[in-house]
């Protein structure tokens, strides 16, 4: 069995003693980090290492974005799609070459995209449109067997959020978002890992906002993500929220999502 994990931690220098808490808490064999807003030369490596996770992939940028993924496992690094066609540091692919050989994950952390659903009015909107337009051409070409991670920034299904009809006006929850991601699931036949184990209209947030009184309204969102090539997603076994990360002290918005493999 192989678990993967996804975490937009949100600053890894700044939330490292929080990482190493969760796997320490949890079993995981590989950590996906999006947002770790550093560069390659100052991600906490050693304090992975001394947890045995001594494989390490990181694309980083000063102060913002950056992804990484760590492992237990022998991995290889495969590349880093610029699909922000900007430099942003917001890819990273590895492949597993020892247990789980052969096992592709893709890690990605695409954009927000601003506070206005309009790509006129607000460039970062056009940028996030663009962005998911790119991840779909890839995704039309692919044929190995996949898992992509990370932070999304959508939440596509009506009850992925707390209030859909509060929220469907709202950037990470426009029709116009859910229907690009909606056509990046359908070039690859992915498999919605979090919604194959927690079927909808279940409730499964992965964030809430540090704005809004998310303890007593629970006023959460799905945008954090594991979805699978239909061949893999067969192999899933279990899948899970570390939602008591979201409860520590000065936490990540984001919550860790976990998923077992038997490869």
């Amino acid at each position: 069995m192989i678990s993967v994990a996804t975490w937009n931690i949100n600053s890894v220098r700044l939330r490292i003693d929080q990482v190493v808490r969760m796997l320490s808490e949890q079993t995981v064999d590989v950590l996906c980090l999006q947002e770790i807003k550093c560069q390659e030369h100052q991600f906490p490596a050693q304090a992975l290492a001394d947890l045995g996770y001594v494989h390490q992939a990181v694309h980083g940028q000063k102060g913002y974005h950056g992804v990484a993924t760590v492992s237990r496992l022998p991995l290889r690094e495969l590349g880093r799609h610029d699909w922000q066609d900007n430099g942003e540091a917001r890819h990273v692919g590895v492949e597993l070459t020892g247990a789980g050989k052969g096992l592709i994950i893709e890690n990605v952390y695409i954009p927000a995209g601003g506070d206005v659903p309009d790509r006129d009015a607000n460039a970062k909107f056009g940028q996030k449109l663009d962005f998911l337009e790119r991840m779909t051409c890839w995704a039309d070409g692919l044929d190995r067997p996949t898992l992509i991670v990370g932070d999304f920034n959508v939440a596509p299904l009506d009850c992925d959020v707390y209030d859909h009809k509060a929220l469907i006006k709202v950037v990470s929850h426009t029709p116009i978002e859910v229907e690009a991601l909606t056509r990046f699931g359908d070039a690859h036949g992915w498999v919605d890992i979090g919604r194959q184990f927690i079927p909808a209209p279940e409730r499964n947030y992965s964030w809430w906002s540090y704005r809004s009184w998310w303890r007593q309204r629970d006023q959460g969102r799905r945008l954090d993500h594991m979805w699978a090539s239909p061949d893999l997603a067969r192999q899933a076994r279990s899948h899970r929220l570390v939602e008591e990360t979201r409860h520590w002290d000065a936490p990540s918005d984001h919550v860790p999502l976990v998923t077992e493999f038997d490869l």
